[in-house]
């Protein structure tokens, strides 16, 4: 059954013969999760009929490796993985650091200057140590934006002085920097960053709520070209699936670019083809069309 939303030839508007896929990117919140933030069984199926005809499945997520492992178990994928939207490239299981990009001491401190002075949540992820070897979450106060955070990722934020943070010594940089706040203030949040960073900084809307702040040279799309590298399938035929601001550098890195129905229009005007939005199983339903 097709989603009804979508005439038939939504799903294969180009003739795309899927017997010459190599690999799918797929975005989780929003396209591979259900509003709860749950993977379906359903789901679960599809991609694991797709990886024993032997398609790659990596992940290209905005979550960090604690926050998106439980759903690479779930399916079994293996191999370079896209974190934190690029700014690091994982090789799973092994947790092999494949790139890594770190945001500026400068720009983290200067958005925890942003926060404090506008009273916003935000809060950063640095980089791995010894003693926390996928990197730590810290932000200033126990807050309301806190506990969702916690709720929506299973990753609770450790609270105490960014700025005492960013004075120890060795420290290069954050991995992402991250407002949580009424989208009403993003705009202002933008404004002031590309005012004082230009295109030093990649700057992209995740979620409703979510403004994350990332070295300039951080995508999904530069984080997927980096991991299909590393396969050596710089040149294979790969289907990118995502529905937000930041996966449209994933769409523009991969051959063909699908999007759920519950999609960003911006998403889904440059999108190849449409499927069912993530409160059903749209994109099992995809996968079983295409891969049986």
């Amino acid at each position: 059954m097709f989603y009804s939303g979508f005439m038939q030839n939504s799903y294969n508007p180009q003739g795309i013969d899927p017997a010459k896929i190599k690999a799918l990117a797929l975005d989780l919140d929003g396209t591979c999760l259900g509003p709860d933030g749950s993977l379906s069984d359903r789901t679960i199926r599809a991609l694991k009929t797709c990886l024993h005809r032997g398609i790659r499945v990596i992940l290209c997520t905005g979550r960090s490796i604690d926050a998106a492992e439980p759903y690479r178990l779930a399916i079994g994928a293996e191999g370079p993985m896209v974190y934190f939207n690029g700014a690091e490239v994982v090789d799973m299981p092994s947790e092999r650091m494949v790139k890594a990009a770190l945001l500026s001491l400068e720009a983290v401190d200067y958005c925890v200057d942003l926060s404090r002075s506008r009273g916003l949540y935000y809060q950063v992820y640095f980089p791995g140590t010894p003693e926390h070897p996928r990197g730590i979450l810290m932000a200033e106060r126990q807050a309301q934006e806190t506990g969702m955070y916690r709720i929506h990722t299973g990753i609770q934020a450790v609270i105490g002085d960014l700025k005492q943070a960013l004075a120890q010594p060795g420290l290069k940089g954050g991995v992402k920097g991250m407002f949580i706040s009424d989208p009403l203030f993003h705009e202002d949040l933008r404004s002031q960053l590309v005012e004082r960073f230009g295109k030093g900084v990649y700057i992209a809307r995740t979620a409703q709520t979510f403004l994350e702040i990332m070295d300039a040279g951080v995508s999904k799309g530069i984080g997927l070209r980096c991991a299909l590298a590393y396969q050596g399938l710089q040149d294979a035929p790969v289907i990118a699936f995502g529905d937000e601001e930041n996966d449209l550098p994933l769409f523009e890195a991969a051959t063909y670019a699908a999007a759920p129905a519950n999609a960003k229009e911006a998403v889904l005007k440059v999108a190849d083809f449409h499927f069912g939005p993530n409160t059903g199983d749209g994109l099992a339903e995809l996968l079983e069309h295409w891969f049986g």
